[in-house]
């Protein structure tokens, strides 16, 4: 494997479980996770010091040392994740860190270049974080594509029971049925990411032991919707409510409103880029809305022609102009041309229809976070009236959920 240029004295290897020590250390470092808080949580000494083990095992770990000492390094999680109903293979990426005294002489840069050009080996056109610093990773390109949004409901705001057909039952942790749910929902929707094995661990990694999970089945008895929630000090606080239909949602609520006596409010997150407050008979609450997860196109040719544009005609072509300063595969244009039999192409002649941007915009507007023609009036899209209305035409309106945070 060919790496990037580093100061002298300094190499790139993949980390194993030889390396599992050196690696903890650096997380714990960079993220100031003590023992004592991870203690409280219920975890043993032991249990710490393996609790990374399966990314070594399962993710593609990059570490820069000097000499036999961890300097930085980056994990990346092998996951997949609907992209407007294509299921497309991407690398998640978490563990970012550096020690401090090796902080700007181009470590992470060298790093982050190399796991991009990894993730474009192995397929994956696409790459997801959790953002620590939403600058730093603008500048490497990535953009913010989901939000995640808060909620406190009082509990004489808790919306009034409607009858359902089914019935909630609670249900453990490890009950198939909740992986099952998830993954009809994920096949479904925008911007879900299918939870295998590793990510359901990340899911429960730093839980407490008395969350409780609770599962609506519809009248036939088939799930249909779960709730994952912590009930504490009066407060009914919920992680993730997930449902495949309405019947499944107000299950769910009427569920909550049932503990009424028990609680003074329900407070917990919701990823659906849609307003809880709207569904509620009393719309007073308090509800913020902050950016959650950004991702940013690994190889654009590869991602395009994965796409599922929404309302093309034969005929129909457009020019992407992208500009990349760190993958130079994406720095160049890309013309896509629609036909009769409804697939898209990728063509060398240019069409009249030009949009120019760099990769994060196009990041965000192909994954339906911002439309073309509010990029276009704050200048992140440069591109004439007939171009705006052709991608308002094409790129499909829904936005992404998600949920995950690895």
């Amino acid at each position: 494997m060919q790496y990037t240029s580093l100061p002298d004295g300094f190499t790139i290897q993949e980390l194993d479980a030889s390396h599992l020590e050196q690696f903890n250390a650096l997380l714990r470092y960079a993220f100031q996770v003590t023992e004592e808080e991870l203690v409280q949580v219920g975890w043993q000494e032991d249990e710490i010091k393996q609790s990374k083990f399966p990314i070594l095992e399962s993710a593609h770990v990059l570490g820069c040392f000097e000499g036999k000492t961890l300097a930085a390094q980056i994990a990346v999680y092998p996951m997949q994740v609907n992209v407007e109903g294509s299921l497309l293979d991407t690398g998640f990426v978490t563990g970012v860190a550096t020690y401090p005294e090796y902080a700007g002489i181009g470590l992470m840069s060298t790093l982050i270049r190399q796991a991009l050009t990894d993730m474009r080996g192995r397929g994956q056109s696409i790459s997801f974080l959790c953002p620590y610093s939403i600058p730093f990773y603008r500048h490497k390109g990535w953009e913010i594509v989901s939000d995640k949004m808060t909620f406190r409901i009082r509990d004489n705001q808790l919306p009034k029971p409607q009858p359902v057909p089914g019935k909630v039952r609670r249900i453990a942790w490890d009950d198939p049925s909740l992986a099952a749910v998830h993954d009809r929902f994920a096949a479904k929707t925008h911007g879900c990411l299918v939870r295998n094995a590793l990510a359901w661990d990340e899911y429960w990694r730093w839980d407490v032991d008395d969350e409780v999970v609770a599962m609506y089945y519809d009248a036939a008895d088939e799930p249909q919707g779960y709730l994952v929630y912590l009930l504490k000090r009066e407060i009914f606080k919920i992680k993730e409510m997930v449902y495949l239909n309405d019947e499944a949602r107000r299950g769910m609520w009427d569920y909550v409103t049932a503990h009424y006596s028990m609680v003074t409010e329900v407070s917990g997150c919701n990823y659906t880029n849609h307003s809880l407050a709207f569904t509620l008979e009393d719309s007073d609450i308090r509800e913020t809305v902050q950016p959650y997860v950004m991702a940013r196109i690994v190889d654009f040719a590869a991602f395009i022609m994965s796409y599922n544009f929404a309302e093309a005609s034969s005929g129909d072509a457009i020019t992407f102009r992208i500009h990349d300063k760190v993958l130079d595969w994406n720095e160049q244009e890309f013309t896509v041309r629609f036909h009769a039999d409804g697939t898209h192409t990728l063509s060398a002649e240019p069409s009249p229809y030009t949009a120019e941007m760099s990769i994060g915009t196009a990041t965000c507007m192909l994954m339906g976070y911002k439309r073309p023609a509010y990029l276009k009036s704050i200048d992140r899209l440069t591109a004439d009236a007939k171009t705006t209305a052709l991608l308002e035409r094409l790129i499909p309106t829904g936005k992404a959920y998600f949920s995950d945070y690895i």
